[in-house]
């Protein structure tokens, strides 16, 4: 008997990744940081593997390495490294690694030396995200100086990559002035002799509607997990993530009856209340207070009042509800429970936020399709 679960369907993001390939003449990095977006990035990665992709994108080298630890070979990009770290623990364990300017293609290069072999890097430039990367001012000097150390063996760039801000958004004219840029930032590489091998920029919804934008690789992040980055559009994706509880206590209460904390819900007739044992201890949004759908007993229900650390409660009416029940924060939605789309726009956020962020410090995640 279970308790509370988070339920991750991997043939869900074996189908995603088989969709994006089919839509590709690009090789496909699934990008499994953060934990995977919550779904477990060891068994999300080697879902996405088994599908067809040829790359993981981890973001920070302690990501990278874990994949590594777990024994997977695959070509891992990571990208997110802050002065210091030891990099050549990544350059040892053949991680490929991002600079953004020549500092760190600096750390880079000594990296190699420690490590006694080049390290894989991939040069960014910034497009106009205006976050990572280097503007285009500063990509002269650095891809001058990583001409230097590829031709003192130091370093071989594999790849050079961007960010769009808006892809999100088609149509948006900042689409067609940041692949411009890529493409001047590629042809400035080229005169100094730069021609890697990935060149890669289409994140989940370019890689979905620009096909232009493709080059030797794209990076789906969000669409691996079934979730579309498109407002309104599927593109025929398969959501992984199913969070589900039983119900602890169902009891019946008077009208005018406050809920929860604060009282800020108060009960409108005689009705039954059912508690359920997830909170935001466990990665539910508190500003769902009062707005998030839950589907219990055949119907979506609202949470009633403030969610709590442990528990949240729903106003169940007069419908037959009993400890034990099973109530469905959020899944794929093919039964009429709410999706993680729904609880991005109950809490005003976006459906990335809200898979990221389940915990699984008490809740577990199980696998089907293993």
């Amino acid at each position: 008997m279970w308790q509370a679960e988070i339920r991750v369907d991997l043939d869900a993001i074996r189908h995603n990744v088989g969709l994006l390939r089919a839509g590709t003449t690009a090789e496909v990095m699934a990008v499994v940081k953060a934990d995977g977006y919550g779904h477990g990035m060891v068994p999300v990665a080697r879902a996405a593997l088994d599908a067809g992709a040829t790359w993981l994108g981890a973001c920070t080298l302690d990501e990278a390495l874990a994949l590594r630890a777990a024994g997977i070979t695959a070509p891992v990009l990571a990208w997110l490294l802050v002065p210091g770290l030891p990099l050549h623990r990544g350059v040892e364990a053949g991680v490929d690694l991002s600079a953004s300017g020549t500092g760190l293609l600096a750390e880079l290069v000594e990296a190699a030396r420690v490590a006694g072999r080049p390290a894989r890097v991939h040069l960014k430039i910034d497009t106009g995200l205006n976050r990572g990367g280097a503007k285009p001012a500063d990509w002269l000097a650095l891809v001058e100086a990583a001409a230097k150390a590829q031709a003192d063996g130091w370093v071989e760039v594999v790849g050079a990559w961007s960010h769009f801000a808006r892809a999100d958004e088609p149509g948006d004219p900042s689409i067609d002035r940041q692949l411009a840029a890529f493409r001047e930032g590629l042809a400035t590489a080229a005169r100094f002799g730069l021609s890697p091998r990935y060149r890669h920029l289409a994140n989940s919804a370019a890689t979905l509607t620009r096909p232009d934008s493709h080059f030797d690789l794209v990076r789906p992040g969000i669409a691996t997990y079934g979730l579309s980055p498109v407002a309104g559009q599927r593109f025929g994706l398969r959501p992984a993530m199913t969070v589900r509880a039983r119900v602890l206590l169902a009891k019946r209460v008077a009208a005018g009856e406050g809920v929860s904390y604060g009282h800020t819900y108060t009960t409108g007739a005689q009705t039954t209340l059912a508690v359920v044992p997830l909170g935001y201890g466990d990665g539910v949004p508190r500003h769902a207070s009062n707005s998030g759908p839950v589907w219990l007993a055949g119907r979506r229900r609202t949470i009633a009042g403030r969610v709590c650390m442990d528990q949240i409660v729903l106003d169940c009416g007069d419908d037959p509800v009993a400890a034990g029940d099973v109530a469905v924060l959020f899944g794929p939605g093919d039964e009429g429970e709410p999706t993680a789309d729904d609880w991005a726009a109950a809490v005003g956020t976006i459906n990335y936020e809200i898979v990221t962020r389940m915990s699984t410090v008490r809740v577990p995640r199980v696998y089907a399709g293993g």
